[in-house]
C-alpha cells in the first residue's frame, strides 16, 4: 500500500483543478530509467484498470497497477517546498539505493 500525506493529496487536487482534470485521481507508477534503475511517475487518471489497486486518501483516488504496487509497498508520498527542492517526495522503505537527486531508486 502507498500512502499520501494530506499535503500531497491537497496539492494534487489543486493541480487537477487548475489543469481541468476535476474529479480525476492520480496514477502512481514505477517505470524503468534513471541512474538508479527505476523512477517514480504520476499522472491524472479517471478510472481504474483491471489490475489496479485503488484507494481513496484525503479525498483523492489513488490508482496503482499490480507491478508498481510491489515496488511501492510502504511508500509515503509528501509534497515539500524548500529552498533546494519543491515537489513530490517519495519515502520508499523498499528502495535499496537512490540517486543523488532522489528521483530514481533500485
Amino acid at each position: 500500500m502507498i500512502a499520501f500525506t494530506e499535503r500531497a493529496a491537497s496539492k494534487i487536487r489543486e493541480m487537477a483543478g487548475s489543469q481541468q482534470f476535476d474529479g480525476h485521481g492520480v496514477r502512481v507508477m514505477v517505470v524503468g530509467g534513471g541512474c538508479a534503475g527505476f523512477t517514480y511517475d504520476m499522472d491524472f487518471e479517471e478510472a481504474a484498470r483491471d489490475d489496479d489497486e485503488v484507494t481513496e486518501q484525503h479525498g483523492l483516488k489513488v490508482f496503482v497497477d499490480e507491478m508498481s504496487a510491489s515496488y511501492l509497498d510502504g511508500t509515503t508520498v509528501d509534497y515539500v517546498e524548500g529552498l533546494d527542492f519543491t515537489g513530490f517526495h517519495f519515502e520508499n522503505p523498499g528502495a535499496t539505493r537512490t540517486c543523488g537527486c532522489g528521483s530514481s531508486f533500485s
